[in-house]
């Protein structure tokens, strides 16, 4: 026997070791009988919460890689699950749970599994094809075959690629009749004008991507890895699914984005990094957020449950979180005066727009050629489109190498960060890159990688 259940046994013997000394201390054994006994019912409590962060680390695939990380993550995840006892004494609409994201603390499920980008948006579209079209009381496009099965973003901060392509998937499905799962993974590694992977991006610079790019190959064509890669040209020219625009909703219209949802779904945006999100796991979520808008989300329909108003929210975090993967938020707040929506749903939805015919399907592609790698010295070389950054100078000579995943980047003096051309200066104090000295936005600074090795040094 071994695990819990041995430690349940010694935890038992302890207890009845425990009376039998108390037995022969007089007045005393009272005393030490009650010590005992509470000492004994903390092992017991803190065995059998060990058992059950073991169940939940198998469940989830988590493997901690030594005693260490292990001990801290189980600190974290009691921590979690007191809050969540906490929450649930309050007895309202939504309740929380043991997610997958239960052994993080709250500023590393932040950092981690967020990524919406606003910085640089450019300006709203105008046009709004459903301004006049009367919305039904509910709709749920799930049930219309209009919406692909939940996907994982994993640590990757995509999940602007997610909401976007699930808006694409969306208005192909119905102007199609065909409901084909769409590559995340091709606007993670191709769309790099104004989008930076899995450092964040925007929506519309996504379906503008796509539209300039003549359209968007398969997700089984063009997986999805959840990490920044090369972008495979013959993958990107395989126009499987195509569309022809991309609309803005009004803003602050919480009945212009019902109008827009009860014909398709759309992407929006959404403040997502409480922890009430991160340990959400069902009911119609009425909790406390801002409109710091961090995290992309495809509302996918909207309806009423017990006088209470919701979306449903497909979200990019996998089945083991929320209602198997989605959420529903709360919509039409009494006290919404200025029409931003709970967590700021109302703010900047959009949604793709088709009319054309998608073209004939080129099937699978094989992948492209890797190009050549590009020289930092005679030993030291990065990925092709990258530019190498010296991370160790010494007087003219250079001891250590970084790749920044852009051509024609800007290496940062703090030989750790570099910016993409179009923003060439860096602020180190601010996480920026700037288009000039002065500006106050830009885009985050990026962080550089380890150039390869080269034994042969054959260059």
């Amino acid at each position: 026997m071994g695990g819990p259940g041995m430690a349940m046994v010694l935890v038992l013997a302890m207890l009845a070791l425990a009376v039998l000394a108390a037995a022969g201390h007089g007045d005393d054994a009272g005393t030490l009988l009650r010590m005992s006994v509470d000492k004994t019912e903390d092992m017991l409590d803190e065995t059998l919460l060990a058992g059950q962060f073991a169940a939940w680390a198998q469940k989830h695939g988590r493997v901690y890689s030594a005693a260490e990380e292990r001990a801290h993550r189980f600190l974290v995840w009691k921590d979690n699950l007191a809050y969540i006892q906490r929450h649930s004494q309050k007895n309202l609409s939504y309740w929380l749970g043991l997610t997958k994201f239960a052994d993080l603390t709250n500023e590393e499920f932040r950092s981690r599994h967020l990524g919406l980008k606003r910085i640089g948006r450019k300006p709203r579209s105008t046009n709004f094809m459903y301004a006049d079209v009367e919305a039904p009381d509910s709709i749920d496009w799930r049930e219309k075959g209009a919406v692909a099965a939940v996907k994982d973003q994993g640590s990757c901060g995509s999940c602007w690629a997610f909401s976007a392509i699930g808006s694409v998937e969306g208005i192909n499905a119905i102007k199609t009749g065909e409901l084909l799962s769409l590559s995340e993974q091709e606007l993670v590694d191709c769309d790099q004008d104004y989008d930076q992977g899995c450092n964040g991006g925007l929506m519309d610079y996504a379906f503008d991507f796509i539209i300039k790019n003549g359209g968007i190959d398969t997700e089984k064509d063009y997986p999805y890895k959840g990490y920044d890669g090369r972008c495979d040209a013959s993958k990107k020219n395989a126009h499987v699914v195509t569309i022809d625009g991309y609309e803005d909703v009004p803003e602050n219209d919480g009945e212009a984005l019902k109008k827009a949802v009860a014909n398709q779904p759309v992407s929006v945006a959404i403040e997502a990094g409480g922890r009430d999100f991160q340990l959400y796991s069902g009911g119609v979520f009425t909790g406390q957020c801002g409109t710091d808008l961090d995290h992309g989300v495809l509302v996918v329909g909207y309806g009423t449950d017990k006088d209470l108003d919701y979306w449903t929210v497909k979200n990019s975090w996998g089945e083991y979180w929320g209602e198997s993967g989605y959420l529903r938020m709360q919509r039409n707040l009494k006290d919404d005066n200025n029409g931003f929506g709970l967590c700021g749903i109302n703010i900047e939805p959009s949604y793709a727009t088709k009319t054309s015919a998608n073209p004939p399907n080129p099937g699978p592609t094989p992948p492209a050629p890797t190009p050549p790698e590009v020289v930092c010295d005679k030993w030291r070389t990065c990925p092709s489109e990258n530019t190498c950054c010296c991370t160790f100078p010494m007087g003219k000579m250079c001891l250590a190498w970084g790749c920044c995943s852009l051509e024609s980047a800007t290496c940062c003096d703090d030989h750790y960060h570099c910016c993409p051309a179009e923003y060439p200066v860096c602020n180190l104090a601010a996480g920026l890159c700037l288009k000039g000295s002065h500006d106050k936005e830009g885009v985050a600074l990026m962080k550089r990688t380890l150039a390869h090795f080269n034994w042969g040094g054959n260059f």
